[in-house]
C-alpha cells in the first residue's frame, strides 16, 4: 500500500470519495426529528435527494470512506491490501469540517460514512464512533447520519455508534458462507451477523419490543452455530487493550473509561431509521433463488429497511477466483430489484417468484410478468370482482392503480377505457383481464402467444430476444448531432 499523509483535505476528498462509490446501499431517510433550536439541520422521514455524486447518481448524502486503508484483502474489492493504489485517511474533525461546510452550502442533507479497516475492527469502529459523537455533541449537527458497521468490531462500540446513527448497515458482502471463504477470506458469517443481531435488538429494545434470540431469529443462520470462524477479526480484538479500543470523547476520558450505558442517545432513539445491507451479485455461482431466500429471511424482522443488490464490478482482474465479466451484470441486478419489490409490496413470497423448476430470474421479461405467464390458470380475471391482492398479480397493474380500481369501481363497473383513465398499462394487463367479461385481447392467455404480443407491443422482436441493457443517464444527454460531432472531434 501506498499511504500518504501529508495530502490535504480537497485532494483525500477526491480519493475517498471516489472509493466509496462501490457501496451502493446508501439509503436516505426514514427518520423524523426536527431540531431543537440549539444546533443545525433537522432529518424528514419522507426522504431525501436531488444532488449528484461524481459518478452521476442522484442522492444528497456525502457519501464518504473514513479510509482506504485496510487489512483485509477481499478479492473483489478495489481497496484490497495487496492493491498497489494510493492511500489515505481522514480524521475525525475532517468529517466533521467537510459534513457542516457542505450542510450549510445546501449541497448535502446528511453524512453516509463508511471505512476499509485500519489496523484492526475496533480502531477503526472507535474511528467511526468518534466521527459521530463529534458532529452530534460538539458541532450539534441534527441531519441524517448513515454509518457502516465493521464486522468484528466490539459490542459496545456497535451501542455506542447506534445512539448517534440514524441508521447503521453492515454487508453481507456474498449471498453464502463458502462464497466468503473463497473471495473473503477474512471474513465469515458470524463476524457479519453478530453486529447485524445487536443492531436489530438494540432498535426492539428501544422500542420495548421482546428482543430476538438465536432461536426465533429472523437474522438467517445463527451466530451461536459451530461453525469455524474464518476470519481474523477475533486475533485483532484480542490483542489490543481496551484503552486503544475507545477514542471517542465521552466514551473514554483520560485512563478511566466510562460506562458505554450512560452515553445518552440522539432522539432517545437506537437506529431510528433501521438497518440495511448489501451483496454482490455475479462474484460468485450463487442462483438467484439463494440470493432472493437470504433476502426473505432478513426481511421477516421489521428492523431491516432494505436489502441491495451491487452487479459484481471486475476491478481487479488479475485474480483467477473472480469471474471474468466485461461488463457488470446490470440486468440481472434489475431483475433482482425487481423481485425484491413484489416481495416487500405486492405480496408474493419468495417461492412464488424463483423455485427448483426456476432458480433464476428472467432476464429478457420482468418476474412479474414470467410468473403470470407460468400460471395461466389464474387468468383471465374480472376487474370488477377480484380482490386487491389479485389485482396486484396482474402485469400493468401497481400498487397505485390496484387502489384506484378498487376506489372507483364502488361507483360504477369499470371498461378498458376507463383502466386506461386509472393508470394501468393496458398493452400488459388486456392479456390477463376482463371487464365484465368482455376481453379486448384476443389470444388467449398461453405463454407463448401472450409474450408474443406484449413484446410486439414494446416493438421488441419476438425471436432471439435481446435484453434491454440500463446504463447510468448523464446530466446532459448528448443529442445525435452532438455525438457526430464528438466522434468527428468537432465538439
Amino acid at each position: 500500500m501506498i499511504i500518504q499523509y501529508d495530502m490535504d483535505l480537497t485532494e483525500k476528498l477526491r480519493i475517498l470519495g471516489d472509493a466509496a462509490k462501490f457501496d451502493v446501499s446508501c439509503s436516505s431517510s426514514g427518520v423524523d426529528r426536527k431540531n431543537n433550536g440549539k444546533g443545525i439541520g433537522n432529518s424528514k422521514a419522507c426522504g431525501i435527494c436531488h444532488s449528484f455524486a461524481a459518478d452521476g447518481r442522484c442522492i444528497s448524502l456525502l457519501k464518504i470512506l473514513f479510509t482506504n486503508e485496510c487489512i483485509f484483502n477481499c478479492r473483489y474489492c478495489i481497496n484490497r491490501s495487496d492493491n498497489d493504489t494510493v492511500r489515505t485517511s481522514f480524521t475525525p474533525e475532517e468529517v466533521c469540517t467537510l459534513t457542516m461546510q457542505f450542510y450549510r452550502r445546501n449541497y448535502i442533507e446528511g453524512l453516509f460514512l463508511s471505512s476499509g479497516i485500519t489496523h484492526n475492527p475496533n480502531y477503526t469502529m472507535s474511528q467511526l464512533v468518534e466521527t459521530v459523537y463529534l458532529l452530534r455533541e460538539k458541532y450539534h449537527f441534527g441531519g441524517y447520519i448513515h454509518l457502516k458497521a465493521i464486522p468484528g468490531a466490539a459490542a459496545d462500540l456497535i451501542e455506542a455508534a447506534g445512539m448517534y446513527a440514524d441508521r447503521m448497515s453492515v454487508n453481507l458482502e456474498l449471498p453464502t458462507a463458502d462464497g466468503l471463504a473463497l473471495l473473503a477470506p477474512h471474513k465469515s458469517r458470524k463476524t457479519i451477523l453478530t453486529p447485524m443481531r445487536q443492531i436489530q435488538n438494540g432498535i426492539y429494545k428501544s422500542r420495548e419490543l421482546p428482543l430476538i434470540d438465536n432461536k426465533t431469529a429472523s437474522l438467517p443462520d445463527s451466530t451461536t452455530d459451530n461453525t469455524p470462524d474464518n476470519s481474523d477479526s477475533n486475533f485483532y480484538n484480542n490483542h489490543i487493550s481496551t484503552a486503544d479500543r475507545f477514542h471517542a470523547p465521552g466514551i473514554i476520558s483520560g485512563s478511566s473509561t466510562h460506562n458505554l450505558s450512560t452515553v445518552r442517545p440522539v432522539n432517545n432513539s437506537f437506529v431510528p431509521a433501521g438497518q440495511s445491507t448489501q451483496m454482490i451479485v455475479g462474484a460468485t455461482a450463487e442462483t438467484d433463488k439463494d440470493i432472493l431466500y437470504l433476502s426473505s429471511a432478513l426481511y421477516k424482522g421489521p428492523t431491516m429497511r432494505r436489502v441491495y443488490y451491487s452487479g459484481y464490478i471486475s476491478v481487479n482482474t488479475y485474480d483467477k477466483r473472480l469471474p471474468a465479466l466485461k461488463q457488470p451484470p446490470l440486468v440481472r441486478e434489475n431483475r433482482l430489484y425487481q423481485a425484491d419489490w413484489l416481495m416487500r409490496f405486492y405480496q408474493f413470497k419468495v417461492e412464488e417468484i424463483v423455485d427448483d423448476a426456476y432458480p433464476d430470474l428472467d432476464l429478457e421479461i420482468d418476474p412479474k410478468l414470467s410468473w403470470a405467464l407460468r400460471h395461466p390458470e389464474q387468468f383471465p380475471i374480472d376487474v370488477n370482482k377480484v380482490d386487491y391482492e389479485m389485482l396486484l398479480r396482474v402485469p400493468g397493474i401497481g400498487v397505485v392503480s390496484a387502489k384506484r380500481i378498487i376506489r372507483a369501481r364502488r361507483q360504477a363497473k369499470l371498461d378498458h377505457e376507463g383502466l386506461k383513465k386509472l393508470g394501468v398499462v393496458l398493452k400488459r394487463a388486456s392479456y390477463f383481464i376482463t371487464c365484465n367479461g368482455k376481453m379486448q385481447c384476443r389470444l388467449r392467455t398461453d405463454e407463448p402467444a401472450v409474450l408474443a404480443g406484449i413484446l410486439r407491443d414494446r416493438g421488441l422482436p419476438q425471436g432471439g430476444i435481446q435484453p434491454e441493457i440500463p446504463e447510468q443517464l448523464s446530466l446532459f444527454n448528448p443529442t445525435k448531432e452532438d455525438a457526430v460531432k464528438c466522434l468527428t472531434g468537432q465538439l
